[in-house]
């Protein structure tokens, strides 16, 4: 047993409240989910197992030299899984100053604070290591089976990114903090997390088809052109790769200068991090500031409008929905350029609408999750003197009504450019958002905003039916937009899923037959 204050110590509380956190995230609190969330990962590894095996047995060279080829399909990959890897990690980091509630029960302790936030930097390594393991580990698994044990430091060099992307972000969020300070922080390092994860994929996306007519990223990677105009196959960019290959002199650079990293900057910053948490704590604990001047005075309307109003300000207010959203956001570009292209006759209007009825479904499903269960206030909203069904309207429409502000442009555009097509995206997103947010109210319970993340652990049923109903959704708009009668049987089945939903509902068992 370590003596408490010692780095052992806070390194086994915070592996405790890790555990705890993701127990309950995968069962929420529920001890005979355990099992069900053990079937899940049985199930979701075999899946994701057999889902590498299909895309890399169209792969050649596994097993021979490290031609130029391999080295640019595999830094591209590594390129956009790093990217990944630093967008969450510096939500981690943001979280860490902002949501963390014990940041003045740690200072008025008398343990040593930086060796607690020197823990807490490992262990953001360590959960950005477990994630992209978790991601990456089949498809590492696949290529051994395929192309031999070398494949194995595959293993250590995600291990080495991932703390690369941890140091990185931690020196990152620490100079947004003293350039342009605490509050403006948040925002700033949300936006800054969505884009970076987003960018790299979506920027191949793009060149995918401007060049090749095609969404697909590896097109570019395994062009002949990105070949020929690729460096030389010893230059040292390639040494990342080459230690996904299993080369030890990159495999050993690449973790010497990831721990190197790492190491320096627990040692910079974990004594200053209690600081930044602290000033971070007052911005995001403090009420809103506002001057007298412009303040809005009461006004008279009707209850729909007041509630709306309310939902429309707290989703603008809400500190984490942007990072939580704006990620979703960004993978619409490749659709808003197909769209662009479209009116030059590109002709790929046809791949937009099950895109943007899939993204509505998600959005309508998250927004309509923070109206019903994320409501801060449900004791002064029940005994407001409104009928319960007018609160739910209102709330809907504010649902619906953010997601038209979202989609309304492009589903304009695309009908501008195909009259068809943006009918049947109007229609698509409509009922998508539509079952989404019906969902979510029929399978609401009370929960803090601030779990929205944790939405999923309510009610799987309810988590399976509105993902299974926007797929759906899209693929009937898809066949639809593509002139096929085919589009009645998902049709169908996604009517029979939301009926199935609202049939097994608690708000359908709570009704007085």
């Amino acid at each position: 047993m370590s003596q408490p204050g010692t780095i052992g110590w806070f390194a086994r509380h915070e592996t405790r409240l890790a555990w705890r956190d993701w127990l309950s995230l995968m069962t929420a609190g529920s001890r005979r989910r355990a099992r069900t969330v053990a079937i899940g990962f049985i199930v979701f590894a075999c899946f994701v197992h057999g889902l590498a095996y299909l895309m890399l047995t169209s792969s050649a060279n596994f097993a021979g030299s490290a031609d130029t080829r391999v080295l640019v399909v595999l830094t591209g990959t590594l390129v956009t899984a790093w990217s990944l890897m630093l967008s969450q990690a510096l939500e981690s980091v943001t979280r860490a100053f902002y949501a963390r509630g014990d940041l003045e029960l740690i200072l008025s302790s008398p343990a040593t604070a930086s060796r607690l936030f020197a823990v807490r930097i490992a262990a953001m390594a360590v959960t950005i290591v477990a994630l992209a393991l978790v991601l990456a580990g089949p498809f590492i698994n696949v290529l051994v089976w395929l192309g031999g044990a070398h494949w194995l430091g595959g293993y250590v060099a995600i291990v080495a990114l991932a703390m690369d992307a941890v140091a990185i972000s931690v020196v990152l969020t620490v100079a947004l903090f003293r350039a342009i300070g605490p509050r403006r922080t948040r925002v700033v390092a949300q936006i800054v997390a969505a884009v970076v994860g987003a960018a790299f994929a979506i920027g191949m996306q793009i060149a995918a088809i401007v060049s090749y007519g095609t969404m697909s990223r590896m097109a570019i990677l395994r062009s002949a052109v990105l070949v020929r105009l690729a460096p030389d196959a010893d230059s040292l960019v390639w040494w990342p790769a080459r230690a996904v290959l299993g080369e030890p002199v990159a495999l050993a650079a690449l973790v010497t200068l990831s721990v190197a990293a790492l190491a320096a900057t627990i040692y910079m910053f974990a004594p200053r991090f209690g600081q930044f948490a602290l000033a971070a704590a007052s911005v995001s604990e403090g009420p809103a500031r506002r001057s007298n001047r412009g303040r809005s005075r009461f006004r008279t309307v009707s209850p729909a409008q007041a509630m709306r109003h309310k939902e429309w300000t707290l989703l603008l207010r809400d500190p984490w929905l942007m990072s939580q959203t704006l990620m979703q956001l960004l993978y619409l570009l490749p659709a808003v350029f197909v769209l662009w292209r479209s009116f030059s006759g590109g002709g790929m209007t046809a791949l937009l609408v099950p895109v943007l009825i899939m993204a509505a479904g998600q959005l309508g499903g998250g927004l309509a999750w923070l109206a019903v269960s994320g409501e801060d206030a449900p004791e002064l909203i029940a005994t407001a003197p409104v009928p319960t069904a007018q609160i739910l309207r209102a709330k809907t429409e504010a649902v619906l009504g953010g997601v038209a502000v979202v989609f309304g442009p492009l589903v304009v555009l695309l009908a501008v450019v195909s009259p068809i097509g943006g009918l049947v995206a109007l229609g698509g997103v409509t009922v998508a958002a539509g079952s989404s947010t019906a969902i979510q109210y029929w399978f609401r319970t009370q929960a803090r905003r601030s779990l929205f993340r944790r939405r999923q652990t309510s009610s799987r049923i309810a988590t399976f039916a509105e993902a299974l109903s926007s797929t759906l959704w899209a693929g009937t708009g898809a066949l639809v937009a593509a002139a096929t009668w085919l589009a009645v049987f998902p049709a169908v089945m996604v009517v029979l899923i939301v009926a199935g939903a609202w049939m097994i509902s608690p708000e359908r068992s709570a009704k007085p037959s």
